[in-house]
């Protein structure tokens, strides 16, 4: 997500745009407001990706806008079986040897443009988007071969190799994004115009984008769901500046803030003013974490003495307190504690000990000199978020105190990942990657080794352990349920003592709204599910 200045008299005319092109004046916007059924929902939106499609980009900047267009096969959920809610199939079981799983799909869904959704669009996305190109497809399906259609409804997904149904279950909500074959059969299909004007078969149809002012989706008459959605529209009006958003709030000019938009250091104030509430839940299943990423191939850095005297030099407690202003966590490994199905507390610990970081470092052979510097490495904190970019300036003052000069090297957001996940141009960095439900998603590649240079978010550090790498290996192809937990709870604990990365803090994001939004934070991932109970009243 992407921060730069925007000025009051910029931020009036923005609105002032968006309200002339949309038609949409203060006194219809106060009229809309009187029901809980209708109505057009103005959501701060702080970027503008350059592919909106969710079965090739499975990120949350994507799933913000696109979740209400594009539907999964299943979404997350509080209270459904294993943690899940049916949306393009309505039940999904796993083969007792891992090399099926069959999905029985709903009946009577039409695309956005009339034709009828079948297991077709299921088995073309999945073999066609879902594997070869998706961020995250292509880990969660490396081992898919084919896809049956026996019928219109049902679709069984078959395996080359053991792939546990755990697995493929956990990641239904974030790579399962079902696309349709008649619009992208014999195109190209990364180019194709589609991919960012979307047509899906969830409750809001893609309208029209406007850039640099607002994505806007319009009422789904068809959906599936007859009591669904609520809205009639909503528009998600690019503001990305934070200070902007908490503004457009309090000025009823928007009417609800997700993903931190509104700086944690106004919550406390904005939370207090009348007609405005702070939501906490909705994040569950979005866990962001926040670690330290260390080149190995740095001398100094390939020492697990110089590693554990880093991790004992940052105080996790001010992290939170200060920087988190304790919207957070303190970290015991690579799985976030409101992961309970694979967390386990049993790992090494590292108190906050820059005393014992200093031994550390003078028994490793790295002696201060007379300036008190033992070695100088280059840091670059990720700049994505205010959060990342001010535990850099922490990081570089706890490693003073233990006689490590941190250069701080900051970059826009394609300079970052290039000079991190291509280049190798780092010591350090600060990153916060994502648990997405289950350590294969996203997690294991943070450690693992042999992924290409230039993957976001991998391990790019030159880290190579071939105990770690043959358990990831392993779980990977464990269809046991409880012996695949048993092993990411192994890899937790070989992770935090040898330290490839060092995991500091966790955390989830608040929803600022107005009172009027109803039915806002009822899923774990509900910024980036489907809106389609969401509503409006006075």
């Amino acid at each position: 997500m992407t921060v730069s200045s925007i000025s009051r008299r910029t931020l009036m005319k923005g609105t002032a745009l968006l309200l002339a092109s949309t038609a949409l004046a203060r006194q219809a916007l106060a009229q809309t407001a009187q029901t809980t059924s209708g109505g057009r929902l103005i959501v701060a939106a702080d970027s503008e990706p350059k592919n909106l499609n969710p079965a090739i980009v499975a990120s949350n900047g994507v799933f913000f806008v696109a979740s209400k267009v594009i539907e999964p096969l299943a979404e997350a959920s509080f209270d459904g079986k294993d943690g899940l809610s049916p949306r393009l199939a309505t039940s999904w079981e796993g083969s007792a040897d891992g090399l099926s799983v069959t999905f029985k799909l709903r009946d009577g869904v039409t695309w956005h443009d009339g034709k009828l959704f079948t297991s077709v669009d299921v088995a073309f996305s999945a073999l066609n988007i879902w594997k070869p190109l998706q961020n995250l497809g292509r880990l969660v399906f490396a081992n898919l071969e084919a896809v049956d259609t026996p019928d219109d409804y049902t679709a069984i997904f078959r395996f080359s190799k053991p792939t546990p149904f755990q697995l493929i279950r956990n990641a239904l909500p974030v790579v399962t994004s079902v696309v349709a074959k008649h619009i992208f059969d014999g195109t190209d299909i990364a180019t194709n115009p589609a991919n960012n004007t979307l047509v899906g078969t969830g409750p809001f149809r893609f309208a029209e984008h406007k850039p640099g002012e607002y994505y806007r989706l319009t009422r789904n008459e068809n959906y599936w769901n007859k009591e669904q959605p609520k809205l009639d529209e909503i528009v998600f009006r690019v503001l990305p500046d934070r200070e902007s958003a908490g503004a457009a709030l309090e000025a009823e000019e928007i009417q609800l803030a997700a993903f931190s938009a509104v700086p944690l250091a106004d919550l406390d104030r904005i939370s207090k003013a009348d007609g405005i509430k702070v939501i906490s839940k909705g994040y569950e299943a979005l866990t962001y974490q926040l670690v330290v990423e260390i080149n190995h191939r740095r001398k100094e850095l390939a020492d697990l003495r110089v590693r554990q005297a880093i991790a004992q030099a940052i105080d996790k407690k001010f992290v939170v307190d200060t920087i988190f202003l304790g919207y957070a966590a303190a970290s015991t490994g690579p799985v976030p504690k409101n992961a309970p199905e694979f967390y386990t507390p049993d790992v090494a610990t590292y108190a906050f000990d820059p005393a014992a970081a200093n031994d550390l470092l003078d028994k490793a052979g790295y002696k201060q000199g007379p300036d008190g510097n033992r070695f100088t490495l280059k840091l670059r904190p990720a700049p994505y978020f205010n959060e990342t970019r001010q535990f850099g300036d922490y990081l570089r003052q706890a490693l003073a105190v233990i006689g490590i000069n941190a250069e701080i090297v900051n970059a826009d957001a394609a300079a970052h990942q290039k000079a991190v996940y291509t280049d190798h141009d780092f010591d350090l960095a600060v990153g916060p990657p994502v648990f997405r439900g289950d350590p294969a998603i996203s997690t294991t590649i943070l450690v693992q080794s042999g992924t290409p240079a230039g993957v976001p978010f991998s391990n790019q550090g030159g880290y190579v352990n071939p105990e770690l790498d043959k358990i990831i290996k392993e779980a990977s192809e464990t269809v046991d349920t409880a012996a695949r937990t048993d092993l990411y709870r192994k890899f937790q604990q070989l992770v935090v003592a040898d330290l490839p990365l060092i995991n500091v803090a966790e955390w989830g994001f608040i929803t600022v709204a107005r009172d009027s939004v109803l039915n806002v934070a009822d899923n774990p991932r509900w910024a980036v599910s489907n809106w389609g109970d969401t509503a409006l009243q006075s």
